[in-house]
């Protein structure tokens, strides 16, 4: 796998980056193991402008400091006190452009992902973690890994040569951000639709 460099984090464009992080592999290095798995599913947040980001209108405090940092960390955060939510921090410093990672196939590390998640897992199974809270949870992600670099950290994510075509990305609205009015119509929600291989 060829990890993505510090350039790919630090382009401003968060939405062209969403679609691009579609097919790639995340892989996490915790002391059991090395997990992988192939990212199907992402939405865009682009702050300041953005009424469904927590940094809209350039909101600083001490949960979304993370993503005023340069572009390549992650940043991790608590939903409804249960579910950790992975998000890669997108752009230049002062620009608070995340992607929230909200599906994966799993690659390997099947035995982890299993204990993790409580389902049974086999090598050769498709079965996606569907959804940012599942998907964290089987792959070993939570709060513990804010501000986590990921070129050098325990989570890092690059590409083994898989293209997504365009023609089997689907672009949807973002999910649960009824409060962000307009914005909530915001086709920034991008899923691989394809044949996964």
């Amino acid at each position: 796998m060829k990890l993505l460099t510090q350039s790919f984090y630090l382009q401003e464009d968060v939405v062209g980056l969403a679609r691009q992080l579609l097919g790639k592999v995340i892989e996490t290095h915790l002391p059991e193991g090395i997990t992988r798995a192939r990212i199907i599913e992402t939405e865009a947040y682009r702050a300041p402008e953005d009424r469904a980001s927590h940094a809209w209108n350039n909101r600083r405090t001490a949960r979304t400091e993370t993503m005023f940092q340069e572009g390549g960390r992650a940043y991790v955060y608590l939903c409804y006190g249960i579910h950790h939510l992975f998000n890669v921090v997108t752009g230049p410093e002062d620009l608070p452009h995340a992607i929230l990672v909200r599906g994966a196939l799993p690659l390997s590390g099947f035995e982890h992902i299993s204990a993790r998640w409580k389902s049974p897992m086999k090598k050769g199974q498709v079965m996606p973690l569907s959804g940012p809270g599942v998907f964290s949870k089987a792959m070993g992600i939570h709060t513990g890994f804010d501000g986590e670099n990921l070129i050098q950290g325990r989570i890092r994510i690059g590409s083994d040569g898989v293209e997504v075509a365009e023609s089997e990305v689907r672009a949807l609205p973002r999910v649960g951000i009824d409060y962000a009015g307009e914005d909530a119509k915001l086709l920034w929600r991008f899923v691989w639709e394809g044949d996964w291989g």
